[in-house]
């Protein structure tokens, strides 16, 4: 029996590109069709699924005909109350192997493996997830190793399936080990490291696709089941670009960006002080944001780009504002770096090409670097070189270590790669954009918010850093 395998991965809230890849679903669809999705399908950047918890993908998954979806380390994001009533409404399976709450508790509705029967052929889905290490406690999860995960699973079911496929969200290099270590696998569809295989591959018996990211394509895998063996006949990755949007998935996609504004759009307060934003220029949002990491994370220093939101806050403020001017998912992180690491980033904030560069980097949202906004520092300059930085009233001590809060882009050296320079790194699993929440509704953080930290001068004879 002829059997098709269509199956995507990292789609990331493309809603631009998922309405073309329903209808490449619709068109090649039979009732020997399987369709799979490997992970990070729910992407909370979207408005329509944090408006929603979620809701707005299970009822996307269940639309375009999806047969189980893995959970991907996006579809986590959003802490674990969240992934289970995402999980519990879903009417599509969604699958992990080695995920539960922290506590060691099962996460309601997960399943660790389904058996899909289909024209009486057994076929066992299972799949593990990323383990998100140090952001697992925050989030609310946990994480078992897959491959100890993945034998139990085989084990626990030998018998009752005929066709085997491990639906992944751990990376293509990790996935290649498995073949080597199970050849019990008949099909491993990767994902999480966004690879495009143009074709699925063959090695020793196991078929291995990935079909790239952000429904770019849709991988189709077309093999033969003669009861006993599975034999790989052929395969391609569909490109969506010139794809027709299916006009019915737009139309749901519509109602649910109604539904989420509805439910985002509530007044949490009203602001008492307007709060600009300017990428290239000092202001008073990012001054609020450095001002309240600094604070949270009890540092010495609060350090942010101002890159990383992307327009002021006025008049009050509602959650659908704090997704729009800071849609990064970027969380508050604790560094210790050197003086003379924080001298080299705060000049390089100078250099506008730098702040006008793309800002491209994991879990950033946005377009442009931007600028280095700092708390409990005093920079003097003259635009071109600085003369004198403060912390807390001190000079700089360029060989002294200064516990920093900043942001785990900045940690990872993105934008900054002076900054890669640290160490210790702690992290908090809120958002940014919870940090400008909380301090937004302080009236000593909106004060002090307006103080200039970056001082133009052109007291050319004080000392040089």
């Amino acid at each position: 029996m002829r059997w098709t395998i269509l199956h995507t991965n990292d789609n990331h809230s493309h809603f631009d590109a998922l309405v073309k890849v329903a209808s490449v679903i619709q068109r090649e669809k039979t009732e020997t069709t399987l369709v799979l999705d490997a992970g990070d399908f729910a992407d909370f950047r979207a408005i329509e699924y944090r408006g929603t918890r979620g809701k707005a993908a299970t009822e996307l998954l269940a639309q375009m005909g999806y047969d189980a979806l893995t959970i991907g380390n996006n579809e986590m994001f959003n802490g674990i109350d969240v992934l289970e009533e995402m999980i519990q409404s879903s009417p599509v399976p969604m699958i992990s192997n080695n995920l539960s709450k922290f506590n060691g508790s099962a996460i309601n509705g997960l399943h660790n493996s389904i058996i899909v029967n289909k024209q009486n052929v057994r076929f066992l889905i299972t799949g593990s997830s990323p383990d998100l290490d140090v952001f697992n406690e925050g989030l609310g999860v946990r994480m078992e190793e897959y491959q100890r995960s993945l034998k139990n699973v085989l084990q626990k079911e030998k018998g009752n399936y005929d066709i085997c496929i491990v639906l992944n969200h751990i990376g293509t290099e990790n996935d290649k080990e498995l073949i080597q270590l199970f050849p019990e696998i008949d099909f491993l569809l990767s994902a999480h490291d966004h690879v495009l295989f143009p074709k699925a591959v063959d090695i020793d018996g196991v078929i291995h696709g990935s079909a790239g990211k952000y429904g770019e394509y849709v991988g189709k895998i077309v093999i033969e089941w003669d009861g006993k063996n599975v034999q790989l006949i052929d395969s391609e990755t569909i490109p969506t670009k010139n794809e027709e949007p299916c006009p019915k998935l737009k139309t749901i996609l519509a109602n649910q960006k109604q539904e989420a504004i509805t439910n985002l759009s509530t007044v949490l307060y009203d602001l008492e002080v307007p709060l600009w934003h300017d990428v290239l220029e000092e202001n008073p949002l990012t001054n609020l944001l450095a001002d309240g990491l600094k604070d949270l994370m009890d540092a010495e220093i609060g350090l942010v780009n101002s890159g990383i939101c992307q327009a002021g806050l006025f008049h009050h403020v509602t959650e659908k504002k704090l997704i729009e001017i800071c849609p990064s998912p970027l969380n508050p992180t604790r560094i210790t770096i050197t003086g003379l690491t924080l001298r080299d980033a705060l000049q390089e904030s100078l250099d506008v090409q730098l702040l006008l560069a793309d800002g491209r980097g994991p879990g950033f949202r946005g377009k442009f670097v931007g600028k280095l906004h700092v708390a409990g520092v005093e920079v003097e300059h003259d635009d071109n070189t600085i003369f004198r930085i403060s912390v807390n009233g001190e000079d700089l001590n360029l060989e002294r270590e200064y516990v920093v809060a900043t942001t785990d882009y900045l940690e990872r050296g993105s934008g900054y790669t002076t900054l890669k320079k640290n160490h210790s790194p702690i992290y908090r699993a809120e958002e940014i954009r919870d940090v400008i929440r909380v301090y937004a509704n302080n009236p000593l953080f909106l004060e002090k918010a307006s103080k200039l930290r970056w001082k133009k001068t052109v007291n050319e004879l004080s000392n040089h850093l």
